[in-house]
C-alpha cells in the first residue's frame, strides 16, 4: 500500500509539473503570435508609407516629365531665367546659340557682364530630356564631346549638361562635377539650373578686376604678338641713331680737347709775358739817380749845380 501510494504521489507531481510547462507554453506561445502580428502590422504600415512615397514619387515624376516634353527643357530653363534675370542678372545676357559657323552649336550661352561692360564669366548649355516611352536610351556622358567642343568654339568658360536622362542614377542626382573626364563641365538636373549659375558667377566675380586690366589693354590697340619684333626695330633703329650722336660726341670732344691745347699755349705764351713784365717792373723800380750819372762826368755836373741851387 505505502508503495502505491507513493507511485500515486509521483504521478500526480510528475502530472502538475506537466501541467504547469503546458500553460507556460501556451503563455509563451500567445506573446510569441502577438509579438508576430504586431511586427507584421508594422511592416505592412512601413510597406503602405513606402508605397505612399513610390506613388508620390512616379506622380510627381509624371508630372514633371509632362511639364517638361510639353514645353521642351530649353523653354522650362529659359522661362526661369527670365523669370529672375532683372533682379539677379540685370547685366547678363542669355539665349540661343544660333552660331553655326564651326559645325555645331549648343542650345544656350550665358554671358554675364561688369558695370563697366566686361565679361568675366560664359556658360555653354545643353538640355537633354527623354520620354519614357523612347525605345532607345541615350546616357549623359553620350554628349559631353559635343558639350566641351561647342564650349571651347563658342569661347565658354564653363560646360553644362542640364539632363533628365539616367533617372534612376545615384551618380546624377543634383550638380555632378565631369570635369575628371572634360574640363570645366558639370551635369545638373533641372531644378539646379539656377543654382548652378549662381555659383559659376559668384565664384568668377574675383576676377572681375583682373579681366578688366586684360581689356583695357586690349583697348589700348597694344598688339602683343608682334610686340618683339617692333621691340628688335625699335632696338636697331635705336642703335643706328647712338652711332651716329656717338660720332658726333667724339668729334666734338676730339675738338674741344684742341682748343684745351690752343689755350694752354696761350696760357703758357701769357705767363712767360708776365715773368718779363715783372722782371722789367724790378729793374725800373730800382733806378736812381746816381745809376743813371755814374760814368757820365757831365750829367753829374749838372745834378750837382742843380743840388747846390736847391740848398741856397
Amino acid at each position: 500500500m505505502n508503495q502505491e501510494h507513493e507511485v500515486s504521489k509521483a504521478v500526480a507531481t510528475t502530472q502538475q509539473e506537466l501541467s504547469a510547462l503546458q500553460s507556460k507554453l501556451a503563455i509563451l506561445s500567445a506573446e510569441q503570435k502577438a509579438k508576430e502580428a504586431a511586427l507584421k502590422e508594422t511592416h505592412s504600415k512601413e510597406l503602405a508609407l513606402k508605397d505612399k512615397l513610390i506613388a508620390r514619387y512616379a506622380d510627381m515624376k509624371a508630372k514633371l516629365s509632362v511639364k517638361l516634353l510639353g514645353e521642351t527643357l530649353e523653354q522650362h530653363c529659359e522661362v526661369e531665367f527670365n523669370r529672375i534675370r532683372s533682379l539677379a542678372f540685370p547685366n547678363a545676357a542669355f539665349g540661343k546659340d544660333n552660331d553655326t559657323s564651326t559645325g555645331t552649336k549648343g542650345d544656350y550661352v550665358f554671358r554675364d557682364f561688369n558695370e563697366d561692360g566686361v565679361e568675366y564669366i560664359s556658360i555653354m548649355f545643353e538640355m537633354k530630356n527623354e520620354s519614357d516611352l523612347s525605345t532607345t536610351k541615350k546616357k549623359n556622358n553620350d554628349f559631353f564631346a559635343k558639350l566641351d567642343k561647342d564650349r571651347r568654339d563658342k569661347g565658354c568658360e564653363y560646360a553644362v549638361l542640364v539632363s533628365m536622362l539616367e533617372e534612376d542614377s545615384d551618380l546624377y542626382t543634383g550638380i555632378t562635377d565631369v570635369s575628371h573626364e572634360y574640363p570645366k563641365m558639370f551635369v545638373i538636373r533641372p531644378q539646379f539650373f539656377i543654382p548652378i549659375i549662381s555659383l559659376l558667377r559668384n565664384a568668377a566675380q574675383d576676377t572681375i578686376t583682373v579681366k578688366a586690366e586684360l581689356e583695357q589693354v586690349k583697348k589700348q590697340n597694344i598688339d602683343i604678338t608682334n610686340f618683339e619684333a617692333e621691340l628688335e626695330d625699335f632696338k636697331a633703329g635705336f642703335g643706328r641713331n647712338y652711332d651716329l650722336a656717338k660720332r658726333k660726341f667724339d668729334t666734338a670732344i676730339k675738338d674741344i680737347d684742341n682748343a684745351i691745347d690752343r689755350l694752354q699755349k696761350v696760357k703758357e705764351a701769357l705767363l712767360g709775358s708776365e715773368n718779363n713784365l715783372r722782371l722789367a717792373n724790378d729793374k725800373a723800380t730800382a733806378l736812381t739817380i746816381k745809376k743813371l750819372t755814374k760814368g757820365n762826368p757831365t750829367m753829374q755836373a749838372k745834378f750837382a749845380e742843380l743840388e747846390a741851387t736847391d740848398a741856397a
